[in-house]
């Protein structure tokens, strides 16, 4: 299966994704091999950082599976009511897949009968994180730093390579200022 080299997800959509692979028994061995895949490429961003031409949660896009025509559809967590054939969940392999990639960028995925399609982000047609910028530009700008577009996107550590005891020995010893109050719950 080809890989991706990275997707970037807001701190929220990573959030969401962690909490699906957690909580959630994953029966479907696709679906479960992409879902590990984008979490272990992601470059996590605060929603003030990621780019307005990348798929986020409840953004509109406009994608060509293979070479078919664009369909347009909203990347959604999960089925909501009245919007039947407008939405995409992630809990779908095809909505799972777009998230996180930017205009221009494909993924390719496994399809039930085994063979592979290619899903291409074509046009990120709204975006929920970038009309939130937008807004705050025309209502006159946001407090400083807040609005970073461009910074630098966070990347997830899994685990230390010290022993626990060391790092936390190190936390403790930077935050360390001698005073020894035990504050008011002492009382």
């Amino acid at each position: 299966m080809p890989t991706i080299d990275s997707c970037q997800l807001t701190t929220k959509d990573y959030t969401i994704l962690e909490v699906i692979r957690e909580r959630h028994p994953i029966r479907d061995e696709i679906f479960s091999s992409i879902l590990q895949r984008k979490i272990s490429s992601a470059v996590v961003m605060f929603r003030e950082d990621i780019p307005a031409n990348v798929v986020t949660l409840s953004s509109r896009v406009a994608y060509r599976v293979n070479d078919g025509p664009a369909e347009t559809r909203i990347v959604a967590h999960d089925h909501m009511r009245g919007l039947v054939g407008m939405l995409l969940p992630i809990t779908n392999a095809r909505g799972l897949a777009l998230l996180g990639l930017a205009e221009g960028q494909s993924m390719s995925i496994p399809t039930a009968d085994g063979s592979l399609e290619t899903l291409t982000v074509h046009e990120v047609v709204y975006q929920p994180e970038a009309a939130r910028r937008q807004r705050l530009k025309l209502a006159g700008g946001a407090a400083p730093g807040s609005y970073r577009l461009g910074g630098p996107g966070l990347r997830v550590v899994h685990r230390s390579e010290e022993p626990h005891d060391e790092a936390q020995n190190k936390l403790a010893a930077a935050f360390d200022t001698g005073f020894d109050d035990p504050g008011p719950s002492a009382a």
